[in-house]
């Protein structure tokens, strides 16, 4: 269930993605129903609506959804793993709306920036260990 939940919440951002321009090109309409259709998704009632373009998507509602997905502590692999596939969304129709290419740059920079603060925090905890070893040696 939780992988279900996981896979509907990209499915919403895919979708979101399409529409961050304004309109839904017919690429991205067939490899939407396609990927939903993979998923197992095409006749949720949550994703329906948006998926046959009943309702549209708020690039406001993306982000939204694309903070939801990543949650408090995404590793660097959600990161990757959600910009390839907005990337094959995007390039599906061969043309790359400036409010597409925005949310893919923001995407790697929310990523560069979560991959330095691991390194920061990596090299705080070996100097963390550096200092307690050191302490244990004294005590001895």
């Amino acid at each position: 269930m939780v992988n279900n939940f996981h896979e509907k919440k990209l499915v919403k951002i895919l979708i979101g993605a399409a529409w961050i321009d304004g309109k839904i090109q017919p690429e991205e309409r067939q490899y939407l129903r396609e990927i939903a259709q993979v998923k197992g998704l095409a006749n949720d009632p949550e994703i329906k609506p948006w998926l046959y373009e009943l309702v549209p998507v708020r690039p406001k509602e993306c982000y939204e959804w694309v903070k939801e997905y990543l949650g408090d502590r995404p590793t660097q692999e959600d990161y990757e793993n959600l910009i390839e596939a907005i990337s094959g969304l995007i390039y599906s129709d061969g043309d790359v709306a400036t409010e597409e290419a925005r949310l893919l740059c923001q995407l790697e920079e929310l990523s560069k920036s979560s991959e330095a603060n691991l390194s920061t925090h990596t090299t705080l905890l070996k100097q963390i260990r550096k200092l307690y070893r050191r302490w244990v040696d004294v005590q001895n």
